[in-house]
């Protein structure tokens, strides 16, 4: 699955509802009882960019070409999951094939809508999936700390891991994340996680979906959905699931005007998009032509050859330099033209660092 943002969640919290949503279709069945999304549906998302929209109208380009985003709905897990219970383990699995968590939390009463718990009470969902996260964690580090114990025999090394392994043994047991490990930027836990793909030191969103009355204010269960997130260092993004579906169909200018008349100023769904791309180390640089204005999307801290890949791998072998305009330039002088006029392009070699926003346009030789 690459780099994807996985949905998660109990049954019956709106997760494919979002989904729906999120990729402006009904490509994920939406029904009122438990287990009713079996395989992961996946889609592609554009990533909203105000920028393109403004290069556009410098350039007027006959297509416009966003960053994208992989979202994965994934099956609704109940207690018991790691152990099998419910449709268990495969959806653990999906779960493990993704960068980042995205959590729906269920923020709202409705008696129309059959909660798997019986109450509304999100930070006890949130417990119950962690719980099924770090306990799947605990397996697979407990086979690999078996592993290690037998190679600690003939190995020193492989002592010295096993014994670090042990060490987060410890912390999953207490039933903390192992994101949260003190030691989550040491070398050896960088190297256990590089294959177990532990699931609880993945990135984590809570997606709070409110009812329309909870867009504008906070209501208790939100407020503890924030709390929690804020001693966890994770963010949270408010969105009502039922309004976001009603959006899909219409244009930006009717979209943006339902939202204005609700009093929200962006689309919940929008933040998720951005966020998780942020969430997933990864930005946009831009190329403007009549042809195509266009994001191209690549990790942060990447090199102009590096960059250059991305549209062809022949750019990056043969990498002269790069012509660079940083974005408010770009707009500020109202082209490449003026902006070159200005003093504003810059040339840049191979160890250049690209930034988020940058319009470039690359030399090279085959």
């Amino acid at each position: 699955m690459g780099l994807a943002i996985g949905l998660v969640g109990l049954p019956n919290v709106g997760k494919s509802t979002t989904f729906n949503a999120l990729t402006k279709a009904q490509n994920a069945e939406a029904a009122n009882y438990p287990f009713c999304t079996i395989e992961p549906n996946k889609a592609i998302v554009p990533v909203p960019d105000v920028r393109l929209d403004e290069l556009s109208k410098i350039v007027n380009p006959e297509r416009v070409q966003h960053s994208t985003l992989d979202f994965v709905d994934i099956a609704g897990l109940v207690k018991g999951a790691s152990k099998g219970e419910g449709l268990g383990n495969k959806f653990l699995s999906n779960i493990r094939e993704t960068e980042v968590i995205l959590q729906i939390v269920r923020c709202f009463e409705d008696d129309n809508i059959v909660h798997t718990e019986g109450t509304i009470n999100p930070i006890r969902d949130i417990d119950i999936i962690e719980n099924e996260l770090i306990l799947a964690d605990i397996e697979v580090l407990s086979n690999r700390i078996m592993r290690l114990q037998k190679q600690a025999k003939s190995d020193k090394s492989g002592k010295a891991l096993a014994d670090f392994a042990d060490e987060l043994m410890e912390f999953l047991a207490e039933g903390k994340l192992a994101r949260n490990f003190p030691k989550a930027d040491h070398e050896m836990f960088i190297e256990l996680n590089k294959d177990l793909r532990l699931l609880t030191a993945k990135e984590i969103m809570y997606g709070a979906n409110v009812d329309e009355n909870g867009l504008l204010e906070d209501n208790e269960f939100v407020v503890a959905v924030k709390e929690h997130a804020a001693q966890h260092n994770c963010e949270v993004i408010k969105l009502c699931a039922k309004i976001e579906e009603e959006l899909i169909g219409l244009s930006d200018e009717e979209a943006q005007e339902f939202l204005d008349d609700l009093g929200v100023k962006e689309s919940g769904l929008a933040q998720i998009i951005q966020k998780g791309f942020d969430k997933l180390g990864l930005m946009s640089y831009f190329t403007a032509g009549v042809k195509e204005v266009r994001a191209w999307t690549i990790r942060k801290n990447t090199t102009a050859p590096k960059a250059a890949a991305v549209i062809h791998n022949d750019f990056e072998k043969g990498f002269i330099r790069a012509e660079v305009i940083a974005y408010d330039d770009y707009i500020a002088c109202g082209g490449e033209a003026k902006a070159k006029e200005a003093g504003k392009m810059r040339l840049e070699g191979k160890e250049y660092i690209v930034n988020d926003g940058d319009v470039m346009h690359f030399r090279f030789n085959l």
